[in-house]
């Protein structure tokens, strides 16, 4: 029994966090063998209206540089509606942003969080194509030319930005690791949407068509993914951008990035309750391998895999020592701790500015799928608020 344990822990952590992407580009490859249709849209046309959205709550530090940026992005003025609603926010966000005319703000004083922004703010645009992005982040100069030229095509209802982690000059752990992890998710998504369509876009930016908006339910965590999904679900694509970029500084530190872990992954395992229908392949194809493989997994096996995959790995060796594959187990025992080691000391080093891949990478990876197991309990217990503290950026 230990030694199927052992190997079914295995098979699905290789399979998550490797079997998957190797599986995908494959398909992929595949699939360009026998297709020479070019899914790139022209940019050619009238540019249509568009609405940039933003929700807020307390983002005074991030006002003036989001607002300037918005204003130097290659688009028709004319043609951009500049929304921000910021509901609750007390540290003068409201007042910064009506010192900008261009700039149209909702403001109530009660916090009730992001979603009921979200939903109440809709009333207020006047744009068929609405760009959610969100306030601390930067985008690229041509990013929404690169959004808005997918729309051409009807049956594309959202489209997914490219979210670039900013490095800090000092070694940040946090801000290493989530940078690496947004470098695989962007060759994910890419192959994905080639495929079918992108798993869920990010909150850092994202463009639909205001038509297609349902309204969030009040208490989901992962707004960005049940828009995208639930368009998904109406039999829509939902496709990715590379071009358009999203910028953003990463996390203080791993703590601060398990306060954002932790709420994505009870949001994921609500959305997973709320919309199992993804899971049908006789209805969605190639999108429910993708969901069960690239977010399901990682939202539920996955962490407890990784710590099954270690205990009975000890038992193996300590308890039951007389086997035909011991040499094999000691050696998978022996680089599993030395993983962790390099976890741990990436543990102590952090913040001291002396880490480095070797350490920061185990460090970032056990930490994150901590966060996935603490997610479930908070999920579990209804603890996890709507209205969720934000992790504080470097």
């Amino acid at each position: 029994m230990a030694e199927a344990l052992f190997w079914i822990a295995v098979i699905i952590v290789g399979y998550t966090f490797g079997g998957y992407g190797l599986l995908l580009a494959i398909v992929v490859g595949i699939r360009r063998l026998f297709s020479s249709v070019n899914q790139n849209q022209s940019a050619a046309g009238n540019l249509p209206k568009i609405c940039l959205f933003v929700t807020a709550y307390n983002e005074a530090a991030f006002v003036a540089a989001k607002v300037e940026n918005s204003f130097q992005l290659n688009y028709p003025q004319e043609k951009l509606q500049l929304l921000w609603v910021t509901d609750g926010s007390t540290d003068k966000t409201p007042e910064l942003l009506k010192q900008y005319p261009d700039v149209q703000v909702q403001h109530l004083p009660e916090r009730l969080g992001k979603v009921h922004a979200m939903n109440r703010g809709m009333q207020y645009v006047t744009a068929p194509i609405v760009v959610f992005t969100d306030s601390n982040t930067l985008l690229g100069p041509d990013s929404l030319l690169h959004l808005v030229r997918h729309f051409r095509n009807g049956n594309v209802a959202c489209v997914a930005g490219e979210k670039r982690v900013v490095k800090a000059d000092e070694i940040n752990v946090a801000a290493a690791g989530e940078s690496l992890y947004w470098k695989l998710e962007s060759r994910m998504k890419r192959m994905e949407s080639e495929l079918s369509s992108v798993v869920g876009a990010a909150g850092e930016l994202f463009a639909i068509r205001r038509e297609l908006f349902r309204p969030v339910d009040e208490d989901c965590l992962l707004d960005d993914f049940q828009i995208s999904m639930q368009m998904v679900a109406e039999g829509f694509r939902c496709v990715y951008e590379p071009d358009a970029v999203a910028l953003e500084k990463g996390s203080m530190n791993v703590r601060e990035e398990l306060k954002r872990k932790s709420r994505i992954a009870a949001g994921g395992l609500q959305a997973m309750v709320r919309m199992p229908f993804l899971l049908n392949p006789f209805r969605f194809g190639w999108l429910s391998w993708q969901y069960f493989s690239h977010k399901i997994l990682r939202w539920t096996l996955a962490p407890w895999a990784i710590l099954l995959a270690f205990l009975s790995n000890i038992y193996l060796v300590l308890v039951k020592p007389e086997n035909s594959l011991e040499l094999i187990y000691i050696s998978i025992l022996v680089l599993q701790c030395l993983w962790y080691l390099f976890a741990f000391v990436g543990f102590k080093r952090e913040g001291d500015g002396t880490g480095n891949k070797l350490f920061y990478i185990p460090y970032y990876f056990t930490a994150i799928n901590y966060a996935a197991i603490r997610g479930l309990f908070r999920f579990l217990k209804g603890t996890q608020p709507v209205t969720w503290e934000k992790a504080e950026r470097a």
